[in-house]
């Protein structure tokens, strides 16, 4: 019979210290643990131990040029990651830590190569949901996580996207309910002369700058073929469901609705995001629309589970008009582009 993935549902206060305490020693013995952060679920494993690290590109499917993210629990364990930290490392920590920004500074040689693809640099956070910080706490040890899904597939923000995908290829998944914030962190990049958001995420352009006033967004989208990406989720094709995604560009409505609607007339079954404002535009076609709420924080929030749910219903295509880049809307910009593989229509 096949491997099953033990299951443990955390809302269930009594089965809370036990659930921690097998997952931690499933971290420290070498094991794959999948639990939730406040951004998305990830795929843990010991960061200090190759052959721990190398379990969890086994499992994903993910290609060794993509490094993955060290979570800790306290500052002190910043330095088994990390060494030469600038002082703007410190202010930006204490500023938005615990919570969705990750950072690229240098890396300990404590740290296996295959976490960081070889590279010199390393990416870390700190998380801020209760779940993640008492395993990491529990494990003893560092964690490396990227997101808990199979490569290029969208992100899972509930315990059930983890089974769909990776049932049977973890040992233990704590099942905390859906993610709160729904996009993975920002990644911002010290190791330049000059910081440089690598990824947008769960922390805005904007509240960074009010701390970094110098930030310069540089994001990568390399092709899977590459050399190593400069930090995780630096690969264009990602977030991807099995249907086509279209992402149309534009700021006339008008517009880019009539585009959207002449492209819906091609194919036979059609899914559309949409915002709640935009899901009038297609309330009179034949076609299965999501809505991604009022706003850019809802949006990023049912983003992953959207994609999830149209591609369950063996869609030809599926269309979504590109956000504002703004706030989160930057993030689901950034997720849409690389669920499209970059076929970005402008209107």
């Amino acid at each position: 019979m096949p491997k099953l993935t033990s299951v443990y549902r955390l809302d269930d206060i009594e089965s809370w210290e036990e659930a921690i305490a097998v997952a931690g020693l499933t971290i420290r013995r070498g094991g794959l643990v999948a639990f939730p952060t406040e951004t998305v679920y990830g795929l843990g494993a010991n960061a200090l131990d190759e052959a721990a690290v190398a379990g969890i590109f086994r499992a994903k499917s993910r290609p060794p040029n993509d490094p993955l993210i060290a979570h800790i629990a306290d500052f002190q364990q910043l330095s088994q990651i990390a060494e030469d930290a600038p002082p703007i490392a410190f202010e930006v920590a204490q500023r938005f830590w615990p919570g969705p920004l990750t950072l690229v500074l240098k890396k300990s040689k404590r740290i296996p190569a295959n976490l960081t693809a070889g590279l010199g640099s390393v990416a870390v956070r700190m998380p801020s949901h209760e779940v993640a910080l008492a395993l990491i706490r529990e494990a003893g040890v560092p964690i490396a996580a990227p997101s808990a899904n199979l490569f290029s597939r969208p992100s899972p923000t509930s315990a059930q996207h983890v089974i769909d995908d990776l049932d049977g290829l973890v040992d233990v998944l704590l099942d905390g309910g859906e993610t709160p914030i729904g996009v993975e962190s920002t990644i911002l990049s010290l190791i330049d002369d000059r910081p440089r958001v690598l990824r947008p995420g769960g922390i805005s352009l904007e509240g960074l700058r009010a701390v970094v006033p110098d930030l310069r967004f540089a994001p990568s989208y390399l092709r899977d073929d590459a050399p190593a990406a400069p930090a995780p989720g630096g690969l264009l094709r990602h977030y991807s469901p099995n249907a086509r995604v279209l992402l149309f560009e534009g700021a006339d409505d008008a517009q880019v609705y009539t585009a959207m609607r002449a492209e819906i007339a091609r194919h036979e079954r059609v899914g559309v995001l949409a915002s709640d404002a935009e899901a009038a535009a297609f309330a009179d076609l034949n076609v299965i629309v999501e809505r991604l709420g009022a706003n850019s924080e809802e949006a990023a929030q049912r983003l992953f589970a959207a994609l999830r749910s149209l591609d369950q219903r063996e869609l030809d295509v599926i269309l979504a008009r590109a956000p504002r880049k703004a706030g989160l809307g930057l993030a689901v910009w950034d997720r849409l582009l690389r669920a499209s593989v970059g076929c970005l229509v402008k209107v």
